[in-house]
């Protein structure tokens, strides 16, 4: 039995303030379903999924690859998370941010800076891949996340 490529996506609980945040989520979850793609996804404050740690770590486990769309501080917290994991080795995951309409310009600055100022190693930006929108994601059957 072959196992679907699978995508965890983070991205904000509210809809942001350009339409073109919602329209990418829409254009992700057309670029899932045409790739024959399994969605990695989770939410809420009750049940199984409640602990923010525990969601993210069982979302991250069973995925092949993250795309992080715009949000807020539950995104933010989810990237660094991810991408703490990377750059102490615990995993090689392709982590995609989703720079929708220039949205992470300035978290890719900030995180410039602190490689700037001596407070991380310019590896860290290695762990990542900026992307300009959701057509820019690779197909995980011939990219770098192939099974």
């Amino acid at each position: 039995m072959t196992t679907l490529p699978s995508l965890c996506v983070f991205c904000g609980a509210r809809m942001g303030g350009l339409p073109a945040y919602s329209q990418a989520a829409r254009d992700l979850g057309h670029l899932i379903a045409a790739r024959n793609w399994r969605l990695v996804y989770g939410a809420g404050d009750v049940g199984l999924m409640g602990d923010m740690h525990e969601r993210k770590k069982v979302m991250f486990m069973n995925s092949d690859a993250i795309a992080v769309l715009p949000g807020g501080a539950g995104s933010l917290d989810e990237f660094f998370e991810v991408l703490t994991w990377a750059q102490i080795g615990l995993h090689g995951k392709p982590i995609y941010l989703l720079d929708i309409a220039g949205y992470w310009q300035p978290l890719i600055a900030l995180i410039d800076h602190a490689i700037a100022q001596g407070f991380a190693d310019a590896s860290l930006r290695r762990h990542f891949t900026v992307l300009p929108d959701v057509a820019a994601l690779p197909d995980p059957l011939t990219g770098p996340f192939a099974r």
